[in-house]
């Protein structure tokens, strides 16, 4: 193996840890009121299943000999094209999925954006790292004044440096969980217009309350700070409509518990992508993907957080496929939108399969594979 590929391998590895490969620990907080944050560092409800021991190794080594081509498309995916025009005059509730975990929807008369990441890669280096199938569905200087921004935790492909310092000016607020905050402070944001949530903590902007809510993962940008922010999904109801955004995590107890204290949710953005079983506690595999949305007492389900970085094992299409597949098989009403297309959230269109290369006959018989197949470990039926 060359040295450039043996050390692509090991920056998107490190990438998908969350690490930056840099020896330089960012400057942490304590934070000694919350429930999560003891011993340095923040902790999950319980310890997740990752790779260890064996797995660990592996995993290293399934990096260090390279993916299969199926782990990207062959040619960029659809993408609707936005710009400041065709924002102009959207309603209340019209949601746009831009990439990856990266959605811009309008509520109560104002713009809020979730984990932007507009970068061509989500990676600590501007040439090396996991590089976007295709380009955002709008660029930084299209998009519409801010009322605020949502984040999720600090992994490169939810919180970008750049795209950060570029909404800096244009975001009257952002939002995000204990520590993260304190990030976009050092990278020069205002702090006027930054809090920081812990779990169950709400905030209310103008008709918007937003409340920080548990999830399973971990977090870290460098290989010294692991752990030193804390990690959320979010609840965020506007009038008439219930929004639940998971940003990572893998499938836990949480979800029934979100759903009893702050659902039935008209919307779920759920993650589906960049699984695998050696890592399913702290990602969802896509027949978990359904069983939270159940649990979040959800009414249509949008799964988020593919179709956009090569960050996994698995064809880039294979999360589209399985949760469509799992969702039909349990009676969700699941919608899958192509980048950039313009949805009613509280009546988006149903899911069609945009994914499939056209001219290409889809086998049903994989379908049926996913949809009889047992259920995901830790999975209720």
């Amino acid at each position: 193996m060359s040295r450039r590929r043996r050390n692509l391998a090991l920056l998107s590895l490190a990438v998908l840890a969350g690490a930056s490969m840099t020896l330089v620990p960012a400057r942490t907080a304590e934070y000694p009121q919350s429930p999560q944050f003891h011993d340095g560092a923040f902790h999950n409800q319980q310890v997740p299943r990752m790779p260890r021991g064996r797995e660990s190794l592996t995993l290293w080594w399934k990096f260090l000999a390279g993916k299969r081509p199926a782990t990207r498309p062959d040619a960029p995916l659809p993408v609707e094209v936005l710009d400041a025009a065709a924002l102009a005059g959207a309603p209340d509730n019209r949601l746009y999925r831009i990439g990856h975990s990266s959605v811009l929807v309008k509520l109560d008369g104002g713009w809020w954006l979730t984990d932007p990441v507009l970068s061509q890669r989500a990676s600590p280096l501007s040439w090396a790292g996991p590089r976007r199938f295709q380009p955002a569905a709008i660029a930084v200087d299209q998009l519409p004044p801010l009322r605020g921004v949502v984040l999720s935790h600090d992994h490169y492909d939810h919180l970008d440096k750049a795209t950060i310092r570029a909404l800096a000016s244009r975001t009257e607020l952002f939002v995000a969980p204990l520590g993260v905050g304190d990030r976009l402070l050092r990278w020069g944001v205002e702090p006027g217009k930054v809090r920081q949530l812990d779990w169950w903590d709400s905030l209310q902007v103008d008709g918007v309350p937003l409340t920080a809510t548990p999830a399973q993962h971990f977090s870290g940008r460098g290989l010294r700070d692991r752990n030193r922010t804390l990690w959320a999904s979010w609840a965020i109801r506007a009038p008439g409509l219930n929004l639940f955004f998971s940003g990572d995590s893998g499938y836990f107890p949480g979800f029934a518990e979100i759903g009893r204290r702050l659902g039935p949710f008209d919307l779920t953005l759920v993650e589906c992508g960049a699984y695998d079983p050696m890592w399913e506690g702290v990602h969802m595999l896509p027949e978990q993907t359904v069983q939270a949305h159940l649990d979040l007492r959800g009414r249509r389900l949008l799964p988020i957080h593919n179709g956009t970085f090569d960050l996994a094992f698995h064809d880039w299409n294979e999360p589209m496929e399985r949760v469509f597949a799992a969702a039909r098989a349990r009676g969700v009403d699941i919608t899958m939108p192509r980048f950039g297309q313009a949805v009613d959230a509280l009546s988006p269109p149903p899911a069609e399969p945009w994914w499939r290369v056209p001219g290409q006959e889809h086998d049903r018989r994989a379908d049926d594979a996913l949809v009889n197949a047992p259920p995901a470990a830790g999975t209720p039926r």
